[in-house]
Order: structure tokens, then sequence, then C-alpha cells
């Protein structure tokens, strides 16, 4: 089904079998329940601290880190949202599973830990984002998205729905987590859980649930150290990606300014029709206070001319303002799951995650998006909520280097299943009970392939420690056109000092070139 021709449908949700009979024979195993955003910087996560956190709080998510762990040192192997959800579901790096690209074809043929934890008697679903081109397996129950889904009355494919994607009446936010909760209510009893959760939300283009279109009107947000980077030190990648606020970031698609798409010439703004499309997915009343809020957007846009810096901090803050209305949804969502769980008394067996694809640029380097090895992009916020009756601390943070690879291994290791031998991660269970393992990892290895592409950042691997970072790039027509950067993350947190062949840091470049061949070398890289 098209669901861009399809009629806004209230449609029942479908029903699992619900088990009533006998004792809850899965309290014996931990139930785990994974949620996942798109594109959710740790940046505008309270828990986390930063220059954000007094403007726009995330009380819910800051509950879940108070009763958990959260990483401060979580990274991701390939920052983009395909490779990141099949390195989830694979516990393998993107060149092991195929999937390199946003849309490349992950080898499903791959064991997936779905697969893993049902035939190990785990009940499993997925609820929103799948972004995998293949169908869900291993799930008993499953509720996806069309591709990046959308906010408004999205399409959902069921197993019940015939391949076809079936539109429902809502804001997707809110729309997974009520499958969510219809999951839990209607699972057996008898059996433990894990329950996938992948929110769209805070996915470009931002747009904000109605009830918070006039969230943030009056707040004038912070402006990041490195709001104006002049990428003095880097190599050429940093100067040639098409990810500024102030040259690439659009004013009708991104900023809604749809008043603009009579003045703009057809194809100089990339998606600029979409907008109309969005608004016809609303009902006359959402829309009506859609281009109500919008409106005054643009009447401030046009209420005076302003400068090439002037405008670039308008475009931030207009920016800012819808990102973290949907985040405010997101909190509520994750605060409504939590609240099930407690209220049906489950926590003490439940073991939750909450987890980003990736990191996101919120104006550092006067950036959006990702797929940099730089820290904003590579970094992924990651909370883990463990019950204190098996071991987990409350109120941890961590330090140690975690990274997505590690994610199903530790899956498998709260289910009691042991981890299988080609994954390449490793459980981070100790971690939560405040244990550091004597080998723990002293470093990660990324590898980022999706060039040429939107936003036109280059192929680059890289390498980082505790305090330095080694990042290559390559181009993939010509090998012999390379780059390196090295950054001292102690000195120069911000990375703004490239520091590749001073004569200072030569025996730090000489060890993170090693390793990074013994990386390539480990695990059969095939390009760099």
């Amino acid at each position: 089904m098209n669901t861009r021709l399809s009629p806004l449908m209230l449609l029942p949700v479908p029903l699992m079998a619900a088990n009533t009979e006998g004792p809850d024979e899965g309290s014996r195993r931990l139930n785990i329940v994974y949620i996942m955003t798109d594109d959710h910087s740790y940046q505008t996560i309270s828990a986390y601290g930063g220059i954000l956190a007094q403007y726009a709080p995330t009380p819910n998510l800051d509950r879940l880190a108070a009763q958990g762990t959260l990483f401060e040192r979580a990274f991701v192997e390939n920052s983009l949202s395909s490779p990141s959800r099949a390195c989830l579901m694979t516990g393998l790096y993107s060149h092991q599973n195929g999937q390199r690209y946003l849309f490349g074809e992950i080898d499903s043929t791959k064991t997936f830990i779905s697969e893993i934890l049902h035939d190990n008697g785990y009940q499993t679903a997925m609820i929103g984002k799948w972004h995998l081109n293949c169908t869900p397996k291993g799930f008993d129950y499953y509720q996806v998205l069309n591709g990046q889904g959308e906010y408004y009355h999205p399409g959902f494919k069921s197993k019940e729905s015939a391949g076809q994607y079936v539109q429902k009446e809502g804001y997707a936010t809110r729309l997974i987590t009520d499958y969510a909760i219809d999951f839990l209510e209607h699972r057996k009893k008898e059996a433990p859980f894990c329950l996938f959760v992948h929110h769209k939300a805070p996915h470009r283009n931002w747009q904000p649930e109605q009830q918070y279109l006039d969230l943030f009107n009056d707040v004038e947000f912070p402006y990041p150290e490195t709001f104006n980077d002049d990428y003095a030190t880097r190599t050429p990648p940093a100067h040639e990606q098409e990810m500024q606020i102030d040259r690439h970031m659009k004013l009708i698609y991104d900023l809604k300014l749809q008043q603009l798409i009579d003045s703009i010439p057809f194809g100089q703004e990339p998606h600029a029709q979409e907008i109309q499309w969005i608004l016809n997915r609303m009902t006359p009343e959402e829309r009506e206070q859609w281009c109500r809020h919008y409106d005054r957007r643009y009447q401030d846009f046009i209420s005076k001319e302003r400068n090439s810096d002037e405008l670039k901090k308008w475009k931030y803050q207009a920016y800012m303002r819808d990102y973290l209305r949907c985040i405010r949804s997101v909190d509520d969502e994750v605060g409504r799951l939590i609240d099930y769980l407690e209220e049906k008394g489950m926590m003490d067996n439940t073991v939750i995650v909450y987890a980003s694809d990736q990191g996101f640029y919120m104006g550092e380097h006067g950036w959006f998006d990702k797929r940099f090895m730089y820290e904003e992009s590579f970094r992924t916020p990651l909370i883990i909520y463990y019950p204190t009756d098996k071991g987990g601390k409350r109120g941890q943070r961590n330090k140690e280097l975690v990274q997505n690879i590690d994610f199903a291994p530790t899956i498998l290791d709260i289910a009691g299943v042991e981890k299988p031998d080609y994954m390449s991660g490793r459980s981070i269970v100790p971690l939560l009970t405040g244990t550091t393992p004597k080998d723990w990892r002293k470093d990660l290895y990324y590898h980022y392939y999706d060039h040429p592409a939107e936003h036109q950042v280059w192929r680059h691997d890289g390498v980082r420690d505790k305090r330095y970072k080694l990042i290559h790039y390559y181009n993939e027509k010509n090998r012999a056109e390379t780059y390196n950067e090295l950054y001292d993350l102690k000195a120069d947190p911000n990375e703004l000092n490239n520091l590749y062949g001073h004569a200072k840091y030569k025996k730090v470049q000489r060890r993170l070139e090693k390793r990074l061949s013994d990386y390539r070398r480990e695990l059969k890289i095939d390009e760099y």
C-alpha cells in the first residue's frame, strides 16, 4: 500500500493472544526493553550535562540514568542509521554484516539476535523504525514503519497486514509507545520477552507533536564553542562536507517556510515539495495549527534583512527549537513506558536500554547531521537500567570504552544465552554491576563508507583510545589521495587542532597507526 495515497484510518491494534493462566514463569529470566531513537545527540539529554541541560531538560531519561548506568564513552562503529541497526541485529561490523551504506543491503542470511532469543524461549517484538532492506525475522510480533517513517499518521506493517503498510491515525512517537504497551499487555506471561522500541524521532526534518509546536518559542539557545569553526588545521574532507547550518540547512524542507516554495526555483532546494505532502497527511485541525505556528516563523524571517552571521544564528535557533520539541515527545513516551513497567511491578526483572543509532551535531563545527568520526556523531547516548537485586548500580557514570557491536552480546548475556563466537563485540554486563574486566578494551575501530552520498562526507576509518584519536580519510576513486588527522582529546576535546605530523606526537602517531593497521588485518578490512 502506498501510504501517500492511503486515507487516514484508525484501525484496531492487532492483539497477541493473552495468557493469564498460571504463575508468571517469565519472571525467572530477565526481560529486556531496548529503546532506540534516531539521531538523538547525547548533548540534548540533560543527564549528560552540557550547555542545553537547563534549557531543555529530559526528566524521564534523567530518571532512567539516576536508576541505572550512564555511559560517557559509548560509540558506534559506523555513524549512519541502517548500518547501526544492522550492527545491533547481528553483533557484527558493517563490512561483516553487509550493511555498509544507508541504502545498502544487509546480509539477511546472517543470524539476527531476535532469532537466537526466540530459539531460547524469549518472546520477541520489534516496534517502530526497522529501516533494513529485509523483512523482520525472529520476531513473534512486529509493527514497523515504512523506511524512515512519517511523524504524522505513519504507515505500519505487521504480520497481519499481508506485506502492506497500513496508515494509522496519530503521532509516530506516541503510536510506537502504544504498540509497545499493547505487546506487553498481551504477551504470554509464562515466558520472558525482549522488546525493541525504535522511534523515528528526532530524525530530520524534525516535525514536532502538535502540543509542543510553541514550546521554546521564547528561548534563545546558547551556541556551542565551535559554532564558527573554520577548520583551519583540518584536512580537505572537513572543508568539503555539505552539512553546514548556514549553507546546507534548507529553509523550506528543514525549517518549514513553505511560503517560499513559489519564490525558490524548482530543484534549487531538494525535498521542498515534500512539505506540501507533509501538510496533506494532517487533519484540517492539525494543518491549521501547524500553518499558524510556522507562519509566525516566516513573518519573523522576512521581518528584517540579516547578514550571513545573523542568518546562520537564526537558522540554528529554528533548528534547535524543532529538534528539541521532538525530544520532549520522546522523553514523554520513555516516561510512559517506564511508568507502565513500574505500575506492573516489572522493574525488578526487566533491563531497560536507551540508545540512539548514533550521535548528531547540534551546531558544533557549524554542522547538523552525523557521519564523521568526530565526537559528536561517533559518540552515542547510552543509558542502561539493570535491576539492583541482580547487581545493578544506581546513578553510576561509566567511562570505559563501549561500542554498539557490544549491544547484541550484552542482550544475549542478559538473557542467559552464550554469545556466538563470530560476534565481534562483548557483553558490558560486568560494567553494569560496577566491575571492569582486566582485559577490557583500550581502543575502538570506526569505519564510514557512504560516499559519494548526501552530505558528501569522505570515506574514512580510524582508531580512538581514551585520550587520542587517529582518523584516516581516503578517496575511493583515487586510493593515492589520503589524509590523516590526529587529536589529543584531553588537551583538545573539541578536536580543533590536527596534530598529525607534529614531532611532539610522533610516538603517539606511530602507536595509533600500528593499532589501526592491526584492526584492519584482524577484521579483514578490504578498503581503506
